[in-house]
């Protein structure tokens, strides 16, 4: 393999190479998220959602470690429940009906300050209620359809919210350069146990990434998916 020198990163003491395989780019996006694009500040309320991926869980640390105060949106009560667990305030479940007023209240009445959202069309009105005045926005997936059904844009300029979409695989080699150098010196919270990977499923061989596939399009995986080589 071939890959770019200032995207390389130690492998944590303590940890071990196929568990290692779990963060980037699972952490760096989580890291983009809340410091590049969200600027997260200690005691700010982050809203997580599909806070049981690999990015999910990954994001409740990092906010955790940064003083803020993360509230969970999943599927499952186990992800949930991990979710509180790993350091969230509160935890909500999508399919269990409406959760904006409430997550607004746990975000001491007044929402939360950064949203991170990979769902998109199908609950931006339950996150246009969760979140703050003049809140932060980030959209990074669409898991939930590219369209919102209603007045989205209304809500906004309501709340003053600024909206702001991104990605990572096609940044470019510096950006993502910088986004290494930000997460490498944080790499020692593995070795002393504040951060961990949540690996859910590891795959022994090539052959069973049409598994590995299966299983996240069921949303039955509760952290990373690993394939071992």
């Amino acid at each position: 393999m071939v890959v770019d020198e200032s995207h390389l990163m130690p492998v944590p003491e303590g940890v071990d190479i196929t568990t290692a395989g779990g963060i980037p780019e699972t952490w760096l996006t989580a890291y983009q998220l809340l410091h590049t694009i969200g600027e997260v500040k200690a005691g700010q309320y982050v809203l997580v959602m599909a806070a049981g991926s690999g990015v999910g869980t990954a994001a409740i640390q990092l906010a955790v470690a940064a003083g803020a105060k993360p509230i969970a949106v999943a599927g499952t009560a186990a992800k949930l429940e991990n979710a509180m667990q790993l350091g969230a305030v509160a935890a909500f479940n999508y399919k269990e009906g409406p959760y904006g007023e409430a997550a607004k209240a746990a975000a001491g009445g007044k929402g939360a300050n950064l949203v991170l959202d990979c769902v998109g069309g199908s609950l931006w009105g339950e996150n246009a209620q969760a979140i703050a005045m003049e809140g932060r926005w980030v959209l990074y997936g669409l898991m939930g359809g590219p369209s919102p059904d209603g007045p989205v844009l209304a809500h906004l300029l309501r709340k003053r919210v600024r909206l702001e979409a991104t990605t990572l695989r096609a940044r470019s080699d510096e950006y993502k350069a910088g986004l290494v150098a930000g997460l490498t010196p944080l790499l020692s919270h593995f070795t002393d146990g504040s951060f961990s990977v949540v690996v859910d499923t590891v795959y022994e061989g090539l052959d069973k990434v049409q598994s590995a596939h299966e299983r996240m399009q069921s949303n039955a995986n509760m952290g990373k998916l690993i394939v071992k080589v």
